[in-house]
Order: structure tokens, then C-alpha cells, then sequence
């Protein structure tokens, strides 16, 4: 990093100057509910010189008068989960030193860098804890062992900043509702199953937080706004647990709840009512993320089928009649800026077709709004999931990309770390050839294009203004008259600084990419 007092001192050996100031878990293959939890197995041309469908325009040829180039690029969304419930990805067992910890996080961050990734989504409250400080919840467990002991350090902060670092965008992957992922599980006296234990619901093994208790909501929106208060994630991240997944036999006991509704005056039926329920959370979330940090994203990962016959021939978990969730009204609300669908099955498993479902979901996208399509990576090179499935399932993800399908999120981040069955070889090298920044903010979606940043060029190192909003730097080689991308520099904090960049012999445009995807111009560098 260099100071912006330091760019004086490289004036004098500069060789030239370009641009002007800048502004600113699987489900089971059968479609059915899975036997165990998900994540423990689980326009015009818009900013940038993208289209508001995330495809990328040519770049003008016609220097501005500042001398600066219209950059641009595809977009794409390419993220995976890293779930810390029951040790799934991370950390690998309990009582882990703070080193031992950190080396295990760097190398996953560094797998998702080979791999010309941008997003990770970390498990933050897998079981109404905390992978990070907070005065609201006690720690999780799955960190030394036991619920509320404190590790002597802050996971959330430490993927924040190596993740920036990296340009990898840090989304905070929350669990609404299940307090306890089992009811044996000695909870700390200031968890919610012991403050608000009125509210809790046991179901199966689970203990579960009644989604039409107001309390259960308010502290889900409290912790929400406490993450986008004190971490500069990129944005929150919501799984499929809503109401919780059948088991067998068992009937969730909301009934006292729902009593409590109708007797005040409630004339929803009792399926309504709890969609409601569900739909609140959603609405509220997204006003607390818009009003506490709106450059921060807000997207749910729900189960991979709407309903039964949507598209015809799918048969599955009804999830809006089961789950109570609808994520078709969520996103015609505009209540997210993406939804994740967990499409956990093969292209060849025709009751639930990878194929179909991706073009209903992708039908259902909003403009600047996307999905990003679930894959499992867990089955990488058993039965049906061969290097040839994921090249199947990323070719129609690229096919769909114009309707919607604006990327791709991989369930769970182990098998690509460990290149399980050569999986991240076979994405970096055939789908992710070319690093990429996520699509743009829905607010943010038609947003033109800002001024160049200020560069300074000396001993073949640029020296870039990265305001207090600039989450990366994209280089640029010119090839002709249309500008290919080549590298995406994370700039894990800035304001009155600038960035110092190395670039070799050539031609190049640098631009800077703010908090919410918005792209600058290009400013002109060339190294002789």
C-alpha cells in the first residue's frame, strides 16, 4: 500500500501519466427432504460496459477527454459454502490452535484464488451461535468444543480481511432459525434456547425457534445489523431453513403459536400463516440490510424445488407447502438480490433435472437481480458426478447466464480446496478461465461508469487511488481497441491511499470496482 503523499515522490521517476481523479446440503438425489442437514453434507449498457444481464459490451475506442478507455467484462458470480456446522469444511475438528486455525482458512482462500473464484459464503451462526465476537450470541461450539467459550480470536474479521485481500467478496451465511442441532447439546446460559426458551421447539433431535414468535425474528434482524455494523462483509446469506425439514412421525408443535394469532384477531390459515411468517423475515431482512449498509448484498439458497409439476415433470419437496418459504414472491418483491437455488442433482436424473430446474429459476430472475445456481460438490466423481456432469451443468449455467443464471455457488468449499476428483482443475481450467467480478448491485445495475482512478506510473509499478468505497483494481492488456482482462487486485482497505500495482512491458488500462460492483473507466498505462 502507498499513501497518497507517497505518489508525489514517483512523479519525478514516472515515465507517464494517464486518467483523472476518481470519484468515489445436498438434498438426497431422489428430490426428497434430506435425511440429515443440508450443509452438513451442505438495458442498455449498464455499469461498467455490462449489460444489465451481466454480459459485457464493446469498449469504445474513442479515448474520453480525460484520455481514459470504456473497460468491461462478462460478470459472473463464483462462490462456495464453507459450513463450519459439525466441522464440515472448516475448522477440520474442535480445539484447533489460532494458528493451526488460520492455516487451514488461508488455504481454502488461496484454493478459491487458483481458481479465479470471487465470493465465499462463511457459516457465521450455524446453530444461533457465532463464528465471530458478538455480545448477542455465544460462540460456537464447533470452534473449541463447547458453546460460549471464547477461541482468543475472531474468525469472521480474519476471512474478511485475507478474503479482501485476495478480491474475494466475504458473505456472512446465517441459520435463521434452528437453535440446537441436537437437544444434548450443553448450551451456554446466554443462548437463545435458554433466553427465549418459551419460543423453542423441539423436533426430532433438533431444537427449533418458532418462526411466528416476534422475538425469534427480532434477534435474527439483530444480529443481521450487528455483522453489516461491525464486519465490512460484502453481504448476508441466508440457507434453506426456514420452518424445519419433515421427520418422520414427528409434527412441529407450533399450535400454542398459531393459537396466539387467531385469537388476536389472525384469519390466515395455518400454511398461510406460517409463509407469512417466513416472508416477514425476508422483508425485514432486507430493509435492515438496506437501511444499516446498502452496498451489501441479501440472498437466500432455498431448496431446489418450488413446488411439485414447476417445471412440469419435477416431483420433489413441495418446499413452499413443507418449508413455507417462497422465494418467487421474495424476489417479485424485490426483497433479495439473488436467490441460490440448491440444484443438487445430476443432469441425467430426469424427475428432478438439472436442466429444467435451472431454466425455471432463471425464468423467475428480476432485472439486476440473479440467480446464482447451487451445485453439489460433495458427490465429485461417484456414480453420476463425473468431470462430465459439472461440465454439463456449468455449460447450461453459461447458456441461462443471458436469462438470469449470473453464477454458480458450490456446496460444500472441501472438495474444491482438496480438488476432489480434479473438480477445481476442471473449473479453472474450462469454465474460469478468465478472472471476473460479481454482477452489480441491483441498485447499483444501470449505474454509468465513474471517472478513472488516478494513476501514477514509475519502475513498471502503477501506484492507484483507491477511494474509501473501492473494493478491487482490474487490470486490463490492451488487444487492439478492446481492453482483455487479466487480473483482479482485492484491496482489503483504502480510503486516501492508493494501491500499488505491477504490471510488465505493454499497454494497459487500469480501473477501480466499488462496494457495489460498479466499474470505473479505464485509465491508460504503458510500460515500456
Amino acid at each position: 500500500m502507498l499513501r497518497t503523499s507517497s505518489l508525489a515522490a514517483l512523479v519525478a521517476g514516472a515515465s507517464l501519466v494517464f486518467g483523472a481523479c476518481a470519484a468515489e446440503d445436498p438434498a438426497p438425489s431422489s428430490g426428497s427432504p434430506p435425511a440429515a442437514e443440508p450443509d452438513d453434507a451442505s438495458g442498455p449498457n449498464g455499469p461498467n460496459g455490462a449489460s444489465a444481464e451481466g454480459g459485457s459490451s464493446v469498449p469504445d475506442a474513442d479515448a474520453a477527454p480525460d484520455d481514459s478507455v470504456a473497460v468491461g467484462h462478462e460478470r459472473e458470480l463464483r462462490g462456495a459454502w464453507i459450513s463450519t456446522v459439525f466441522n464440515g469444511t472448516w475448522p477440520s475438528t474442535t480445539g484447533l490452535s489460532e494458528g493451526a486455525s488460520k492455516a487451514e482458512l488461508t488455504a481454502i482462500l488461496d484454493a478459491f484464488v487458483s481458481a479465479r473464484m470471487n465470493a465465499v459464503f462463511f457459516q457465521v451462526r450455524p446453530e444461533s451461535d457465532a463464528v465471530y465476537a458478538s455480545a448477542l450470541e455465544p460462540w460456537s461450539r464447533f470452534l473449541t468444543g463447547k458453546q460460549g467459550q471464547d477461541p482468543g480470536w475472531d474468525p469472521l474479521a480474519f476471512v474478511v480481511e485475507e478474503g479482501h485481500r485476495r478480491g474475494l467478496e466475504v458473505h456472512a451465511w446465517m441459520n435463521p432459525y434452528r437453535g440446537l442441532t441436537n437437544f444434548k447439546v450443553e448450551a451456554a446460559p446466554s443462548h437463545i434456547t435458554k433466553t427465549l426458551a418459551s419460543a423453542v421447539r423441539p423436533y426430532g433431535n433438533l431444537l427449533w425457534m418458532d418462526p411466528g414468535v416476534a422475538e425469534v425474528r427480532a434477534r435474527v434482524i439483530a444480529v443481521v445489523q450487528d455483522i453489516l455494523t461491525r464486519y465490512d462483509v460484502d453481504g448476508i446469506h441466508f440457507d434453506d431453513y426456514f420452518y424445519p425439514y419433515p421427520v418422520k412421525d414427528q409434527t412441529f408443535d407450533d399450535s400454542t403459536t398459531y393459537a396466539a394469532y387467531t385469537k388476536g384477531g389472525g384469519a390466515l390459515s395455518k400454511d398461510d400463516w406460517r409463509r407469512h411468517n417466513v416472508d416477514e423475515l425476508i422483508r425485514e431482512t432486507s430493509e435492515a440490510v438496506t437501511k444499516t449498509r446498502p452496498n451489501a448484498r441479501f440472498g437466500v439458497s432455498p431448496f431446489g424445488i418450488y413446488r411439485p409439476g414447476m417445471p412440469p415433470g419435477i416431483t420433489g419437496l413441495d418446499a413452499y407447502a413443507v418449508l413455507y418459504c417462497d422465494p418467487v414472491r421474495w424476489m417479485n418483491e424485490a426483497w433479495v438480490d439473488y436467490l441460490a437455488p440448491q440444484l443438487y442433482w445430476p443432469t441425467t436424473q430426469t424427475a428432478q433435472a438439472f436442466g429444467k430446474l435451472l431454466t425455471w429459476w432463471a425464468g423467475i430472475a428480476k432485472p439486476g437481480r440473479s440467480i446464482f445456481v447451487g451445485h453439489d460438490a460433495t458427490k465429485a466423481g461417484d456414480g453420476a458426478f463425473s468431470l462430465d456432469e459439472y461440465d454439463a451443468q456449468m455449460k447450461l449455467v453459461a447458456a441461462e447466464r443471458k436469462n438470469g443464471a449470473r453464477g454458480s455457488i458450490f456446496f460444500s468449499a472441501k472438495p474444491l480446496v482438496t480438488d476432489q476428483a480434479g473438480l477445481r482443475t476442471a473449473l479453472a481450467t474450462k469454465h474460469w478461465v478468465k478472472p471476473a467480478a460479481t454482477p452489480p448491485l441491483a441498485i447499483a445495475a444501470l449505474e454509468p461508469a465513474g471517472p478513472a482512478p488516478h494513476v501514477v506510473v514509475g519502475n513498471g509499478k502503477v501506484a492507484v487511488s483507491t477511494p474509501a468505497n473501492t473494493r478491487a483494481i482490474v487490470v486490463y492488456r490492451a488487444e487492439g481497441d478492446a481492453p482483455a482482462i487479466e487480473r483482479i487486485v482485492g484491496v482489503a482497505s483504502s480510503g486516501g491511499q492508493a494501491t500499488e500495482v505491477t504490471l510488465g512491458q505493454g499497454r494497459w488500462a487500469v480501473s477501480i470496482l466499488d462496494r457495489r460492483g460498479v466499474e470505473s473507466r479505464g485509465a491508460r498505462v504503458a510500460i515500456p
